[in-house]
C-alpha cells in the first residue's frame, strides 16, 4: 500500500504562515480522487480543514480566506498554504486521499502546528 506523509509542521506566531506538503510514495495521486487536510487539536475530534478534487475546492469556514490547498498529481504533492495563523489553528495536521472506484482512504502520520506567541 502507498503511503501519504506530510512535513512543514512548526512553531509559528499568530499572524504568521506556514506552507504543509503531503508527498506520496509508491503510489501516484493520479490515484486519488478527493485529496484533503484535516486536523485534531488536543481533545477534540478530528475535522476537515480543506478538500480539493480537480480543480475545485472545499474550505472550513474556520479557515476560508486564510487557507489555500493545492494539489500537483505530476508532482505527486499536496500542499497547504496556511497564512495568517491563529492560536485555533493549533493542531496536529493529516494528509488524506480517497482512491478512485474502491474509495480507499490513505492516512499520514501528521504534522504538529502550534500557533502561539
Amino acid at each position: 500500500q502507498g503511503q501519504l506523509m506530510e512535513s512543514g509542521g512548526g512553531l509559528v506566531l499568530p499572524g504568521g504562515s506556514l506552507r504543509l506538503s503531503c508527498a506520496a510514495s509508491t503510489i501516484s495521486m493520479f490515484n486519488f480522487n478527493v485529496m484533503g487536510w484535516y486536523r485534531q487539536a488536543p481533545g477534540k475530534q478530528r475535522e476537515l480543514v480543506a478538500t480539493i478534487t480537480g480543480g475545485r475546492t472545499v474550505y472550513a469556514d474556520s479557515v476560508k480566506g486564510r487557507f489555500t490547498i493545492s494539489r500537483s498529481n505530476f508532482n505527486n504533492t499536496m500542499s497547504l498554504q496556511m497564512d495568517s495563523l491563529k492560536s485555533e489553528d493549533t493542531a496536529v495536521y493529516y494528509c488524506n486521499g480517497v482512491r478512485w472506484g474502491t474509495k480507499e482512504e490513505y492516512w499520514g502520520q501528521g504534522t504538529a502546528v502550534t500557533v502561539s506567541s
